[in-house]
């Protein structure tokens, strides 16, 4: 399957390099994709190194990565995603499945994030509403992004969450989680993206966690879910 995901920080090579070992085409989505190229950090961990290793993945403007793909996921920042997608464009994603895994973390105050939109309103609804044409599923915000690809990090049981207006697409999303290694039982519908305000405002505890623990290697299990059949999930 063709895949545009957007953004090329760590969650989006992350996620982009999964996905090319899972044998999907992959084309990374960015601004300005000769910026993007030219970021030579003094250790070497620029993108352009890490392109080079990674056979199956093109970067491509954020417009020719979105026409380019069948599914599109945004792994912007979330404070930049709407304007992100914006450059995308609709028509480029129109009908398609877009997974959204960005936070609205607002860093502008210093110190600890803050979301915006919070409480009554999540950045999954505001790019439904900006592109209704688009079948948006929120997932995997709630953990590292190493964990998203790998739950196997966390020993034990432990859950992600799905919000989405559109059930086909949810089910499309579930069978890329299943591919990413997440048993049928540690996915959590919540219902329509109205719902994602409750993920998205899980990261100030999750931020807080991390800083307790000194490890992004945790998630979340729910004692008492119930996989879709009525049994217990744990």
């Amino acid at each position: 399957m063709r895949y545009a995901v957007l953004g090329t920080g760590d969650v989006g090579r992350t996620i982009g390099g999964k996905l090319a070992e899972l044998g999907h085409d992959v084309v990374l989505g960015t601004r300005d994709p000769g910026a993007t190229l030219a970021r030579t950090p003094e250790d070497g961990s620029g993108f352009a190194a890490w392109l080079e290793d990674r056979a199956g993945v093109r970067l491509a403007a954020f417009a020719d990565a979105a026409a380019h793909g069948e599914v599109v996921v945004n792994a912007t920042r979330g404070g930049a995603s709407l304007a992100a997608l914006d450059a995308a464009g609709a028509a480029n994603l129109r009908g398609k499945i877009l997974v959204d895994v960005a936070n609205p973390l607002d860093t502008s105050g210093g110190g600890i994030p803050v979301l915006d939109p919070v409480n009554t309103d999540s950045l999954g609804e505001a790019i439904q509403r900006r592109f209704p044409e688009t079948r948006v599923v929120k997932t995997l915000n709630t953990m590292n992004c190493r964990i998203m690809v790998d739950p196997g990090r966390v020993p034990g049981d432990h859950h992600v969450f799905v919000s989405g207006n559109d059930d086909g697409a949810k089910t499309a999303v579930r069978e890329l989680l299943f591919s990413f290694g997440w048993p049928g039982a540690a996915v959590i519908d919540l219902g329509d993206i109205g719902t994602a305000r409750g993920p998205e405002m899980v990261l100030p505890l999750w931020i807080r966690l991390w800083g307790a623990l000194g490890h992004a290697d945790f998630n979340f299990h729910i004692q008492g879910a119930r996989a879709a059949d009525g049994r217990p999930a744990d």
